[in-house]
């Protein structure tokens, strides 16, 4: 009896020893488990640390080198135009030297989408500290940058954004648009065999094409010359604003939008998308108010800007106090003009 007593305490003692190893492999066994998934945790929290890094730091080199290209294009910014876009456009010519044959600044209200256009004739003259000549042949051998440095200097006021449009894709768009009903104000006739150039259009409402715009756009009378020019450029730019707002420019807006993506050159980055997007959502659908740089026209065909009324014009434009335009024109009268 007592030997059958001790055979079970002995049989209990080994099954708890067994059981107690059981335990403490499993213990073990859940240690390791735990161990390899912290490291996995690890790891992967480790990796998506660095993944994260490199992100972070390309998207701050990308952010970085948008933003010195903006400070290159615009300067310092004025905190007295944040309410405000101003675009610059140019539209540039087919000949070797691609000057900017059209040249005005349209400008929203970020708040109201309400847009004012000031049209600079291309013969304005700018004579700087760096720079003298004709502004439109400025781009020809200065760049975008010099021009929209000249620009905004000429007129007081930021330039945030530029595009530039030659004359074919702008033919292009407007054909894509349907193109235009302009009232041409007197019959154009005028041939330039050497510049390939023949316009023929009569006097009266018109349905434009996109050529038959460029002919408009680029005819320059013997009354008005430069500044009859800038100012059916003003109309041309009323007239397209109103298409644009049109509901029959709405399936037309995809093939607008690859124009604008392929065959224009701008300023616009990704950065500016969402701004820009927000802007021409709120485009009012008033007539932009119009403005031509103020000047006069002196004896070799230049247009000498007017300081004080550019300043008058650009206060009533642009509703701020201490507007300051620097002198770019300088003493236009005793200079020598020419191209």
């Amino acid at each position: 009896m007592a030997n059958t007593t001790q055979k079970n305490i002995d049989k209990k003692r080994k099954s708890m020893r067994r059981r107690r190893r059981i335990k403490a492999f499993r213990l073990v066994f859940v240690l390791v488990i735990l161990c390899l998934i912290g490291t996995a945790i690890l790891f992967v929290g480790f990796s998506i640390y660095n993944a994260g890094s490199r992100v972070y730091s390309e998207f701050a080199e990308m952010y970085q080198g948008y933003t010195d290209r903006k400070t290159a294009r615009v300067g310092s910014s004025d905190p007295k135009f944040d309410g405000y876009t101003n675009i610059l456009i140019l539209g540039v010519d087919d000949s070797e030297r691609q000057e900017a044959d059209t040249i005005f600044v349209l400008s929203f209200s970020n708040d109201t989408g309400k847009s004012r256009i000031i049209g600079i004739p291309r013969d304005t003259w700018i004579s700087s500290r760096s720079n003298s000549g004709r502004i439109g042949t400025l781009y020809s051998w200065g760049g975008v940058n010099l021009i929209v440095r000249e620009v905004s200097k000429l007129l007081g006021v930021p330039i945030h954004q530029y595009i530039i449009i030659d004359m074919a894709t702008f033919a292009e768009l407007i054909d894509t648009l349907g193109g235009l009903d302009i009232y041409v104000e007197e019959n154009m006739d005028y041939d330039d065999e050497a510049a390939g150039l023949s316009i023929h259009i009569g006097q009266g409402y018109q349905h434009l094409s996109g050529e038959d715009v460029q002919k408009y756009l680029r005819y320059r009378g013997e009354k008005l010359g430069d500044v009859g020019r800038v100012q059916r450029q003003q109309k041309f730019i009323k007239a397209l604003y109103a298409k644009v707002l049109q509901l029959d420019t709405i399936p037309k807006l995809p093939a607008i939008a690859d124009i604008f993506r392929n065959r224009m050159d701008t300023s616009a980055e990704i950065f500016d998308s969402a701004h820009l997007a927000n802007v021409l959502r709120k485009m009012s659908s008033d007539p932009p108010t119009t403005l031509m740089l103020p000047g006069s026209e002196n004896v070799d065909g230049a247009w000498v800007p007017n300081i004080a009324e550019i300043e008058a014009r650009i206060g009533e434009l642009f509703p701020f106090q201490d507007i300051v335009i620097e002198s770019v024109a300088g003493d236009a009268d005793s200079e020598q003009f020419g191209e």
